[in-house]
């Protein structure tokens, strides 16, 4: 499993007031083009965020609905991209000391092509993707809230 832990030096609720974002996903989600359509109850039980993801020239259209919401706390995604199947990412956010949290994303694939061959060459390119995205959270997190 791709489980990643980073430090963000901003309190939880700082945090989480990017991941309540939908519009936001874009500026920190790596291969987002650009976010169709966001629930306006995000990130209730169940809504979802329509995008476009892409890499180079190809493109697909995704939907990622939350399965489980603690907020301020814990946001379980299911992300969905067709033929490619879907994924699971669970982002737990920890008090760590004062005014910082400590960022678990575990993430790994439920259906598709990525849950038949999932091999530790997926969880690795995963990992790389993930610290990728959470340096991109953190540096979100930091120019909304300036310390």
């Amino acid at each position: 499993m791709a489980v990643l832990n980073v430090l963000i030096d901003r309190d939880p609720q700082q945090v989480w007031d990017v991941l309540s974002d939908g519009s936001a996903y874009a500026d920190w989600v790596v291969g987002t083009r650009h976010i169709e359509d966001v629930d306006p109850h995000w990130p209730e039980l169940g809504s979802q965020i329509r995008y476009a993801l892409g890499f180079g020239r190809w493109t697909i259209e995704d939907v990622t609905t939350v399965r489980l919401v603690e907020p301020g706390r814990r946001l379980e995604l299911e992300a969905y991209a067709g033929r490619l199947g879907s994924a699971r990412i669970s982002i737990a956010l920890l008090p760590w000391g004062e005014e910082r949290t400590l960022v678990i994303v575990d993430e790994h694939p439920l259906t598709g092509p990525g849950a038949l061959w999932h091999t530790l060459l997926v969880d690795v390119l995963l990992r790389f993707r993930n610290q990728r995205m959470v340096r991109s959270l953190a540096r979100l997190v930091h120019e909304r809230h300036p310390a």
